[in-house]
């Protein structure tokens, strides 16, 4: 079933690729159009520009290809018997772990084994430092 997915997926880049070269090789509508503002063509602005020729015709079968090895692909990953298929492989299906809850105490940034610095006394109501002890 391991070489199936790995012809498939094969099948699937190499129909990508080819798309993309033969999108970015078309000739586009957008230099169409400015020749028929100043050009002098017959041809309308927005309407058809004829029959397919071979790369769009090309481009269609790429993209026929393309979908059929995606949709393969999707099914046989999500088949009961075909590709590995591992029971709570999503997050949402797995429980919360102990690892992944911060801990009880921890001051979030702080450097882990130190302790926050406690004052030694807490300050007056007046504002006045409390007096020490004199030795």
């Amino acid at each position: 079933m391991q070489i199936w997915m790995t012809v498939i997926l094969a099948l699937q880049l190499l129909s990508a690729l080819a798309m993309i070269g033969l999108v970015l090789i078309q000739h586009g509508k957008g230099a169409d159009m400015g020749a028929s503002f100043g050009g002098g063509s017959s041809g309308s602005l927005f309407g058809a520009t004829g029959s397919a020729n071979f790369l769009s015709r090309s481009t269609a079968a790429c993209a026929v290809v393309f979908f059929i090895s995606t949709l393969t692909l999707a099914f046989m990953s999500n088949s009961v018997g075909g590709g590995a298929r591992n029971e709570g492989s999503s997050v949402l299906d797995r429980p919360a772990s102990a690892a992944s809850a911060p801990a009880t105490g921890v001051i979030p940034g702080s450097i882990p084994g130190s302790l926050p610095a406690v004052p030694a006394a807490p300050p007056s109501a007046s504002g006045a430092t409390p007096a020490t002890p004199a030795k």
